[in-house]
Parts: structure tokens; sequence; C-alpha cells
């Protein structure tokens, strides 16, 4: 174990830091100490939350991304500023881009996931394993011809991890890009089957998208599937739990090849 004080950031070009954490162990106290690095449109877009979860949840991610942001910029986490693309995607305003610090992240049921990276677009999804009723409605609406073709011929117990591989290589493809919505999820294909290794398999009309991107499974937690994009090959990968307390303190871990209502994490 070390503190993140004395680890090496921001990380080096060929790097990617991936951040996990458990957003219900917060204490109320460590709630209330993260909604004070909020700005005021993030604690109103957490008070817009109807349950106490959900607002307890939101405040936790935002006020989280802070401070590990913070720890990278070397500033406090309250002066941090974020600007917005055209599809919602986060990012450092210009004054905090001379670091050319770039991030992403994702939460699903409690449990979130940032990564990080210089000068490296990257996105990052998380979905909980679960059942699907509506699996095949989905891919028939928004998976290629390849993918659904795939997913059928799989026996029908590794449909699910299946349909979640997919979903999320797709949605962090289409975060690192930025632009999701100008490009339909069924003009691209991604590897989806378990056990095979996270990959861009081909994008209509650019064959070039497949070697300027790569893909890779994380296998973080048990119960969950998740997915990482980055722009380039090559980059080395780390995974580091943030754990609550008055030091933060952080293990590294293998992020793994492969594990067995969908949350919007621009």
């Amino acid at each position: 174990m070390w503190d993140i004080e004395t680890a090496q950031l921001p990380p080096e070009n060929n790097e990617i830091h991936v951040w996990y954490s458990s957003m219900d162990l917060f204490l109320p106290s460590s709630v209330t100490r993260l909604a004070s690095l909020l700005s005021t449109d993030e604690n109103e877009r957490a008070a817009r939350f109807r349950f106490a979860r959900d607002q307890r949840r939101c405040i936790v991610g935002r006020g989280l991304l802070r401070t590990i942001l913070s720890r990278y910029l070397d500033i406090h986490p309250e002066r941090l500023r974020f600007s917005y693309g055209a599809h919602g995607k986060p990012e450092l305003t210009a004054a905090f881009r001379k670091q050319r610090l770039q991030f992403n992240l994702s939460h699903s049921q409690g449990n979130i996931l940032i990564a990080i990276a210089t000068e490296r677009a990257l996105g990052i999804d998380v979905e909980i394993v679960r059942a699907v009723p509506d699996a095949e409605q989905i891919a028939d609406r928004f998976f290629s011809a390849r993918e659904r073709a795939l997913l059928r011929a799989l026996p029908e117990k590794h449909r699910t991890l299946a349909f979640l591989n997919c979903w999320t290589r797709k949605e962090a493809y289409l975060k690192a890009l930025g632009n999701g919505l100008e490009r339909p999820l069924d003009r691209f294909a991604v590897s989806l089957a378990p056990g095979e290794p996270a990959r861009l398999i081909h994008v209509d009309g650019d064959t070039g998208e497949t070697k300027r991107w790569s893909l890779r499974a994380l296998a973080i937690w048990p119960h969950a599937v998740a997915a990482l994009a980055a722009e380039g090959q090559g980059w080395q990968l780390t995974c580091r739990h943030w754990a609550e307390g008055p030091f933060a303190v952080a293990t590294g871990c293998d992020c793994g090849p492969e594990i067995p209502n969908r949350e919007s994490n621009a």
C-alpha cells in the first residue's frame, strides 16, 4: 500500500491510471466534506435527484473526481473548473490544460471508475452484471449485424455477459470520441465473446480507426463488466483503489484481461 501523496503523478505519456471506488461506503461526514468542494451547479445537480441515495452518489462521484484530479494538478479541488462538449463529455477548462491531462468517468449502482491519462483521449464504461430481459431487442436496434450474429451464435448462458461486454465497449469508444451521437452504434463493431480480448474490430467507412484506438476489458469487480477505450496502442494500465480516510490510500491491482437500467456517464 502507498500514500497517493508519494505516487508518481501525473501519468507518463504511455500510462493510463484507472481509479475505482464504492460511492456507498463513504461516511456522512465525508459526503459533507466532498459537497463543500463542488461548484454551485454541481450541488444543484445533486439536489435534483429524487432519492437521497442518488444525491449522495452524485456528490461523492463529483467530489472524488475533483479530489483525484487535484492531486495530479497540485491544486485545491474546489478551484477546478470544467467545461462540457456538445454531447456532454466533461473536460478541464483551458486554464487547467497546460498539464495536458485527460479523464473520463463512469458509474453504475454505486461503483465508480475514473480514467486519467496525459495527451490521450479516453473513455470508460461500467455496467453491473444483471439479467437484461430485452437484450435481444436492444441488440437488434443498436448492435451491428456482425455483433448480432455473434451474440446469437453463443450458448444462451453466455449471452448476458457477451451483451454487457459489447455494450460497455461500444460506450467506452463513443465516450472517447466525445461525439457519440454522430457515430451510430450499429456502424462499428467490437469483440464481445466471454474470454475474447476486447478490441475494436471495424468502423464503417474508416479503416484507420481500428489502429487509432485500443480497447481493454477491466476485471475490477466480480459483479461488474467494464471497458476502457484509449487513443493509441502499447500503453500501460494501472488500476488503483481509492479508500476513504483522512489520507486517501491507494493499492495497485491487476486490471485483468476479462470478467464475467444503463446509467449515463459522460
